[in-house]
């Protein structure tokens, strides 16, 4: 079914006896949807097609397999999706005959429509221009060789939303969310920025915040504009690179990432969790929502905690505080700060704040006023 600015509301299907719409010269964009155990149409194909088309002039070809993804037994399913690759070289085919580039040819493939869209790559020897995956399905895939599933090599360019954590739950939100992680991106009122890790933890504890390797640029950002950082990944040997993020629970579902550097001058050891509130000048407040793996505090070495909030203070006038052990019985320790530093991942440019000497009791919030830290003496 294809859509195009001039058909938006209104799909023609695309047949042997030619197209009204489709122009080759442009590029075009294939959404493989996924498993459909219910046989019902996915709810967000048009809200897809409307954003994709708001964003770029472009073909937009929706793969249409229902017959063959509406099956209880999911490894009917499964089987079935190499037919469907074979189906679209032929599409694709026709298409290059009439003057198209494979350089201008996107998938974008949901769940099981992942593995089709890598399955369309191999049969063009990884030379299709990008493949987009969304929470490509596990089960009857994980461990397979590259040939049996989506590759890093199935197109110039492929970058893939994970975020279902539980693969064998089919019908949790998560599995859907990278749909709408994605759809988000089109809509570019905050981006999901993605840091390049090693692993979950080391992201968690605040080990890869860096931006350096991407300058002038920041960080890559999540979904449709994840390829304006190509040139850069692509280089890497191999070029293969994984990167973390955190969302919040509501569309558009960006975090604003700060650092909070806390330089401690107890003499024994701190292990405990940080509370972060940020409040602007008209007394909004935000919550830091990211839950971190308890850090370690130790004299005078820095530690750095990394804060999400789901609101951008562009300016702050004031940070609270608050240190817990997590423990409910025992004495309450004491966190004594000899510097605390706040500083924008998300907008780097802005001045640093900070903070000397606070003194934190255990499961107290303090509150303070912040200044840039080039005024602080150290």
């Amino acid at each position: 079914m294809l859509y195009t600015r001039q058909n938006q509301n209104c799909a023609e299907t695309l047949s042997s006896a030619g197209s009204r719409y489709l122009n080759v010269t442009k590029k075009t964009t294939l959404i493989v949807h996924g498993y459909r155990p219910t046989g019902s149409p996915p709810i967000w194909i048009q809200q897809a097609v409307h954003l994709l088309l708001s964003v770029e002039d472009m073909n937009i070809i929706i793969v249409d397999w229902n017959r063959g993804a509406t099956t209880l037994l999911y490894h009917r399913a499964s089987s079935n999706t190499k037919k469907v690759a074979e189906f679209l070289k032929t599409l694709i085919d026709q298409m290059l005959a009439d003057g198209a580039s494979l350089d201008s040819v996107y998938m974008i493939g949901i769940s099981l429509g992942a593995h089709i869209s890598g399955f369309v790559g191999q049969l063009y020897n990884g030379k299709l221009g990008r493949i987009t995956g969304l929470d490509p399905a596990g089960p009857l895939f994980n461990g397979k060789p590259p040939e049996e599933r989506l590759d890093p090599t199935d197109a110039q360019f492929v970058d893939v939303i994970h975020s279902d954590i539980d693969g064998s739950q089919y019908f949790k939100c998560d599995h859907q969310r990278s749909v709408f992680l994605f759809l988000s991106s089109l809509k570019e009122s905050c981006n999901i920025t993605a840091y390049p890790c090693n692993t979950y933890r080391d992201y968690r504890n605040s080990k890869c915040a860096s931006c350096e390797a991407f300058q002038p640029m920041p960080c890559p950002v999540l979904g449709y504009y994840a390829d304006k950082w190509k040139s850069y990944l692509i280089l890497k040997n191999p070029p293969v690179t994984k990167v973390f993020f955190d969302t919040s629970d509501e569309e558009p579902f960006c975090l604003h990432h700060y650092l909070v550097d806390i330089i401690i001058w107890n003499k024994t050891v701190r292990r405990g969790s940080l509370i972060i509130k940020l409040t602007d000048q008209a007394g909004n407040t935000a919550e830091s929502t990211i839950n971190h793996e308890v850090a370690t505090f130790q004299q005078y070495n820095q530690t750095s905690v990394l804060a999400g909030f789901d609101q951008d203070f562009e300016k702050i006038a004031r940070i609270s505080l608050a240190f817990s052990t997590g423990s409910v019985i025992g004495p309450k320790h004491k966190l004594r700060i000899l510097q605390m530093r706040l500083r924008s991942i998300t907008n780097p440019e802005r001045p640093h704040l900070c903070r000397y000497d606070l003194v934190l009791l255990e499961n107290t919030e303090i509150i303070f006023k912040p200044i840039p830290c080039e005024n602080m003496q150290t």
